[in-house]
């Protein structure tokens, strides 16, 4: 056996983990066979934004997994209302289960066929693990409990008396409550092995926070950015334009509830000031544009349009600098406060004049428009703080940066939140940064790198300004692959009334994605083979009620933003698309509206799901045929070259 010095340094690293022959052997076994256990379930869910309730309990049900499972397992033995009720104590077991022992009248009777029947179903969602694994994700109180009833055999009659006094003391000892709550999540942890993000988290509906304390606590799990989680990253880490761009937002759908309540960041600033600047000014086109989460007065709805108003000048002037600071981002266009005539009320825009709307601007200095005023940069500094001080959020931005990344390629599939940018003619575009001219596959990757830049550079160094300042880009760059349009018309849609000026022009990529060449160029470009890989891509809502397909150029391109947030579903008539990819192949589910947990638990009402089966593998795949399974074949062959050095007496056992 020859092996070289780098080889031999790495084989005694190696060593040290495992220090035998026997122990070396027993791994390489032990890797063999789990690279013959089915491939996991990868679970994909996007644009979610803020729609808690319905994004927790889709993970709780696998995108309808778990219902699926109890059909099959119980398909002769139980009424349909027994197996809605046996789903709904599985998502919901803490609150369900007080409802249920109301209505029986032997406990201990339902207790019994309960555990029974909920063993059953951990047993069928376990299987496709490995032990050790499933023990890992035992609840620490009932493990050895557990994993003995999923293990033994209560047909085997040696075994029947054994396996009903397990049951038996459980319920004696008033154990069976939290037994049932325990085998509950652990099914739903088995249920689901990993979960992707494909973006968007945040903005439009009232809990981002409460989802990302969710993500924070799943198993396993991965995040694409997109725009809107792009925007509050810049946010945390100190983008002033981002912190307006994430206040204006909120305050245009007058959802407030995670800025306030989930990050303590207090707009108290923000509220004095513009009382004291626009108290005549009746801020009409600032007006909220609907009351997402409560009823408000008429005094709450003048606050808050004031407060609207002010941010958004603050915005206007502060991404004027950015533009001006980054002439490489090709964004003078959107330089208009210096466009307007004071004097007259217009504005001039591509040789045409426009009368605007509003004109009572008591914080711009026509000689010197995009200047903050000595109030506008008090609001900024204190709320700058406020982001960068909130425990919360900065928690949260960590997580997105330590999970998260501009696009993954994982188990044969490309997935992106918004888009590949093209020309018009179908070519990739190109970017110009320090020089350096960037496409496609290379742009997003230096743009993760300058995302990274902006919140782990040090503070007060050109590169963490130029990080901030990519963030801005990120968010609303004509070429930015997490944008897709060529402006966001921010003053147009606020000042101008001929709405050919608001018009947003996607880039040409939402043309040419129908078309499998389109599919086969960006998965080369990503160095996927296009004739078994697949594009998962998020960000423009897929209009289901006019007829539009989420499944695009062959089946090689899949759209699943079906509307999770309220705020788009007039426009695609669903409630959101997930995706499931497990060893069979690819389904795609399509989901109605979420009322509430409450009705869901109540009524044992569960989303109602079609799913459609994309792809149907020819042979069950193994973990042996996904990306987990290549990394343990290396580690394979680098304990095999361990154990050929032991036994060639090139390295000594330490026993």
């Amino acid at each position: 056996m020859e092996i070289n010095e780098h080889e031999l340094h790495y084989l005694r690293l190696l060593a040290k983990r495992y220090p035998t022959i026997q122990a070396a052997s027993t791994e390489i076994i032990n890797l063999n066979a789990i690279l013959n256990l089915p491939k996991g379930t990868e679970h994909f869910v996007s644009d979610v934004h803020g729609e808690y309730e319905a994004f927790i309990h889709v993970l709780k049900n696998g995108s309808g997994s778990i219902k699926r499972k109890i059909d099959q397992i119980f398909s002769d033995t139980m009424t349909d209302k027994e197996k809605r009720t046996l789903a709904t104590l599985i998502y919901y077991p803490e609150r369900k289960l007080s409802l249920i022992l109301k209505t029986v009248d032997d406990a201990d009777e339902w207790y019994r066929i309960t555990l029974f029947r909920l063993i059953k179903v951990c047993r069928v969602v376990s299987s496709k693990y490995t032990r050790s694994k499933v023990r890992k994700a035992l609840p620490h109180d009932f493990a050895y409990v557990i994993e003995e009833l999923l293990h033994e055999q209560e047909s085997l009659e040696n075994k029947h008396d054994y396996y009903r006094s397990i049951i038996n003391t459980i319920i004696s000892t008033q154990r069976a409550r939290p037994f049932i709550v325990a085998l509950s999540h652990l099914i739903q942890r088995l249920a689901i092995d990993h979960l992707h993000v494909i973006g968007d988290i945040y903005d439009r509906g009232p809990g981002a926070h409460i989802i990302m304390d969710t993500l924070m606590e799943y198993h396993s799990v991965d995040i694409q950015w997109g725009n809107h989680d792009i925007v509050w990253m810049g946010a945390a880490a100190g983008s002033e334009a981002c912190i307006a761009n994430v206040i204006r937002i909120g305050l245009r759908y007058s959802n407030m509830t995670t800025l306030e309540d989930g990050y303590a960041i207090s707009m108290l600033p923000l509220a004095t000031f513009a009382l004291n600047t626009y108290a005549d000014d009746p801020c009409l086109n600032f007006r909220p544009k609907s009351s997402m989460e409560k009823e408000y007065t008429e005094y709450e709805i003048s606050l808050m349009s004031k407060m609207h108003k002010a941010i958004a000048i603050i915005q206007l002037k502060l991404e004027s600098q950015i533009v001006m600071r980054q002439p490489e981002f090709e964004m003078q266009e959107r330089l208009l406060l210096d466009k307007i005539n004071y004097e007259e009320g217009t504005i001039c825009l591509k040789d045409n004049k426009y009368k605007l709307n509003d004109t009572l601007f008591p914080t711009i200095d026509p000689d010197n428009p995009f200047e903050l005023s000595e109030g506008e940069k008090d609001v900024v500094e204190r709320l700058k703080l406020s982001f960068t001080n909130s425990e919360r959020l900065q928690e949260h931005v960590r997580f997105l940066y330590s999970k998260g990344s501009m696009y993954l390629v994982f188990n044969n599939n490309l997935l992106y939140h918004g888009c590949i940018v093209m020309e018009e003619d179908g070519t990739f575009a190109t970017f110009t940064l320090g020089g350096k001219a960037y496409k496609t596959k290379d742009f997003m990757d230096e743009a993760e790198r300058l995302a990274r830049q902006a919140y782990f550079s040090t503070e007060g160094t050109p590169q963490k300004q130029d990080g901030l300042d990519m963030m801005l880009y990120l968010w609303s760059g004509a070429k930015s692959p997490i944008f897709g349009k060529d402006k966001m018309a921010t003053f147009e849609r606020y000042f101008i009334d001929d709405t050919s000026t608001h018009t947003e022009t996607k880039n040409a990529y939402y043309i040419y994605r129908d078309q499998e060449e389109t599919a086969d160029r960006i998965l080369k470009e990503f160095g996927l083979n296009p004739k078994t890989a697949h594009i998962l891509n998020g960000h423009v809502p897929v209009k289901v009620s006019k007829g539009e397909s989420p499944i695009k150029a062959d089946g090689k391109l899949i759209v699943i933003d079906g509307g999770f947030s309220k705020a788009y579903q007039k426009q695609t008539g669903i409630a959101g698309y997930t995706l499931v990819y497990n060893s069979f192949g690819l389904l795609l589910a399509s989901h109605d509206p979420f009322e509430s947990s409450q009705t869901a638990i109540e009524e044992e009402l569960d989303i109602r799901s079609d799913m459609i089966i994309l792809e149907r593998n020819q042979r069950r795949l193994r973990i042996k045929d996904t990306d987990k399974g290549e990394n343990i074949q290396c580690e394979t062959e680098e304990l095999q070259m361990l154990l050929e050095a032991y036994r060639a007496g090139i390295i000594k056992e330490v026993t």
